[in-house]
């Protein structure tokens, strides 16, 4: 993707990073220009619908595809039947982020293991005849009981054996819990839950497969990781790498959705190679409802305090959702360990298995739940002990990581809680609950803890400075959103000195050099520092090629005496003494010099410190009091994350993490009918997510701290840190308002009136 926007400024001090630049691929996406998985053209296209089962447990008796197939237009209809043959192996469909188990196999066999799973494919010349044909295979089913309602299977829940890469497990006990709990003053015990949330990114899930020659494909994917995508493909359908080539340069959204290889891109690949023409299968928003969604969980959360408010026992235990087939996990309990000094914790997590898809990663996966139930059970210890929410979290503030008994990285959460009261005004605010009202509305004012893992990942980059003075940068990374374009882009143009419009970056494309799966807020500090890296190498080269310069002015100096910048290699202090880049590439004899570097975290930094993104969030609430209506009036979130390589699009990212609280809170909720063992309100009308009249003043501040530890620049990752804690808050708030304590996700009017589960 080139940036072709003419209007950049540089900053004053001449860096782009750490200042706010428009995005250059927004153009593209505003006119149109930007192409998605599900828009490349290829000639002789065919199109996909994926037809699902329509009961939750049990086998396919029979399935009759002829009159389907009789359809002028249709070419083929894909069953178990009559599939190529793929890999039995259960390794060879394990894919990066896979948990434990065996993964899911489309048309694998007759046996059905949840509602929605993908049992048919239809492939016509269009997608309407496609999609018309499907409705004409009859399908007939043996059902069997299915379990779809956690709280039944909560008794059988177990402790997963085997741990799930990346997925710290629960800590092993500190202190004494249950001596803690006898001798204090203060303490309770009460159960959170949040409804199962559906991603729903604007761009559905769908792969176009270009059948090139020999055999060759170019698949076109949803995804949030190319060469995570390749792999899958090449080990299932046992393909050669060359062979198979993926490209995402663009992804609607994905929100976690995209992390694993999702259905489509199986059977759009399976019914390339087995017609030889190109297929496109794009998934429905119905069938958005039909795979990974964040998991029901179920908490348990107690707290024992002295009278003053200081913590001395924590007791957290989670029973999560999973499928039958997969022992998906997340990290929920262990923020209970981590977020607040207390020298008593005991915290268990549990999955039980239920007829449903494996559920899988959603923004800020396992911290959106955890910290919810601990930030709102902190507040009912603050209204407890008659001590100020903010006083009770500084009480109890954790100096170092007590799971891991190391340091912080940094931490500079003090000054979120500092900077975001006096911008909110929280000194006004009168603690009774129900005290505060204008006209016939209550208000109410509430605040929450937000916390992330800082994590870099090891990834690679090139970088090339090209004879017409423009620099490419690539690596395999993908942008979903989030700006990656944007901040290669700046990190580049600072390291060599030329304005950030001759920059090209090229990411989403499995041939480039190797990065791992965009998710966890990894990819700015991974991929950033991997192009940093490459291009400070190219630097080099330079500087060496500057010093042969005929009369060089550079040739009695070190390169840490220069500086680059204007399309110059100049002394600091003295830019009448320089070198141009075109000069220096001359002296080289190249057409180009090019560097490629892999960057990946120190191991022995890794195991001193503890590496954390923190956030304080303020929220006020306005409440009809006679009509339950809840209205999100502001939102102040102060935000801890190291170094801020783009204040325009780092605020993006907390805008859209708020939202995406504000939803968990307030709006979403995939409701299961547990008859049918069936997601019911599988659309965008009956499945609420937030519009614009439900979102008012988010006002974002950033808050200076320096960490060196937790990436080589100074990177600690926004995408999570903006939806953890938010739901907490309002919840907070919404007890303010009306004395009423909902700790059911979503809070909805029958709830705020009394009539629902609180």
């Amino acid at each position: 993707m080139t940036s072709n926007i003419q209007d950049f400024r540089r900053p004053e001090g001449g860096r782009y990073v750490g200042s706010a630049q428009r995005r250059i691929d927004g153009k593209l996406k505003v006119t149109g220009g930007a192409r998605y998985a599900g828009e490349f053209p290829a000639p002789g296209l065919t199109f996909g619908y994926v037809i699902c089962s329509e009961i939750a447990h049990g086998r396919i008796t029979r399935i009759d595809t002829s009159a389907a197939e009789a359809v002028p237009g249709v070419i083929k209809v894909l069953t178990h039947l009559n599939r190529p043959k793929v890999a039995d192996e259960d390794k060879k469909y394990q894919d990066q982020t896979a948990p434990p188990g065996s993964p899911m196999r489309a048309l694998g066999d007759d046996r059905i293991a949840y509602s929605g799973q993908p049992i048919g494919l239809v492939v016509a010349e269009t997608f309407e005849l496609a999609r018309y044909a499907a409705t004409l295979v009859e399908i007939e089913y043996e059902s069997w009981p299915h379990k779809s309602d956690l709280k039944a299977e909560r008794a059988a829940a177990y402790e997963p054996k085997e741990k799930r890469n990346g997925i710290a497990p629960a800590p092993p006990p500190r202190g004494d819990v249950d001596a803690a709990f006898a001798k204090a003053p203060v303490r309770f015990e009460n159960e959170y839950r949040v409804a199962v949330e559906h991603h729903n990114p604007m761009e559905p899930h769908a792969t176009t497969v270009i059948w090139g020659d020999g055999g060759k494909l170019t698949v076109y994917d949803k995804t949030q990781g190319v060469q995570n995508s390749q792999n899958y493909v090449t080990g299932v359908f046992g393909l050669n790498k060359e062979d198979v080539r993926v490209i995402s340069p663009f992804v609607g959204g994905a929100f976690g959705s995209g992390l694993r290889p999702q259905y489509q891109l199986y059977l759009a690949v399976m019914a390339a190679l087995d017609l030889k023409r190109s297929v496109r299968v794009v998934l429905t928003r119905d069938q958005m409802f039909t795979f990974v969604h964040r998991p029901d969980t179920i908490q348990t959360l107690a707290l024992a305090a002295d009278r003053d408010g200081k913590l001395q026992g924590i007791r957290h235990d989670a029973v999560a959702e999973t499928s039958t087939f997969e022992d998906y996990q997340e990290v929920v309990v262990n923020w209970s360990g981590l977020l607040y000094d207390c020298p008593n914790t005991k915290l268990t997590y549990e999955l039980a298995k239920m007829n449903t898809y494996t559920p899988g990663d959603m923004r800020a996966p396992g911290a959106t739940l955890g910290v919810y139930a601990l930030e709102s059970a902190m507040d009912e210890l603050a209204y407890a002990t008659g001590i100020d929410p903010v006083d009770l979290r500084l009480k109890n503030y954790a100096e170092k990581d007590e799971n891991e008994g190391k340091p912080f990285s940094s931490k500079e959460l003090r000054a979120c809680y500092a900077k975001a009261a006096e911008r909110f005004g929280w000194s006004k605010r009168n603690p009774e609950p129900r005290s505060m009202r204008e006209g016939r509305e209550l208000i109410g004012w509430g605040m929450a803890t937000g916390v992330w893992e800082a994590q870099m990942m090891q990834t690679s980059a090139r970088a090339a400075l090209k004879a017409d003075g423009t620099l490419e940068v690539a690596t395999a990374t993908a942008d979903i959103g989030t700006g990656t374009y944007t901040i290669l882009a700046q990190l580049g143009a600072d390291a060599l000195g030329v304005p950030i419009e001759a920059v090209t970056v090229k990411i989403g494309d499995s041939s480039l050099p190797k990065s791992p799966v965009e998710g966890g807020s990894w990819a700015a500090a991974s991929a950033g520092t991997a192009v940093q890296a490459a291009c400070y190498t190219v630097r080099e080269k330079l500087f060496n090629a500057a010093r042969t310069v005929e009369g060089s002015p550079l040739a009695n100096f070190s390169i840490d005496r220069v500086v680059f910048g204007n399309g110059r290699i100049a002394v600091d202090g003295d830019p009448s003494r320089s070198v141009t880049l075109a000069d220096a590439l001359a002296a080289s004899g190249q057409a180009e010099i090019s560097a490629e570097e892999t960057a990946k975290p120190d191991p022995e930094t890794k195991k001193k410190y503890s590496g954390y993104t923190h956030s304080a969030i303020f929220v006020e609430v306005r409440i009809d009091e006679e009509l339950g209506v809840i209205r999100l009036t502001r939102v102040v979130n102060a935000v801890a994350a190291g170094r801020i390589l783009n204040t325009k699009t780092a605020r993006s990212q907390i805008l859209g993490g708020v939202v995406f609280g504000i939803g968990m809170a307030l709006h979403e909720e995939s409701l299961m009918d547990k008859e049918l063992g069936r997601f019911m309100n599988h659309n965008i009308a009956e499945y609420h997510i937030p519009a614009h009249a439900d979102v008012r003043d988010i006002d974002v501040i950033f808050v200076d701290e320096h960490d060196d530890k937790a990436s080589p620049i100074g990177v600690k990752g926004l995408g999570e840190i903006g939806i953890v804690g938010t739901a907490a808050a309002i919840a907070n708030a919404v007890y303010h308002a009306t004395g009423r304590r909902i700790r059911h996700l979503p809070i909805t009017i029958d709830k705020v009136m009394g009539a629902g589960e609180a």
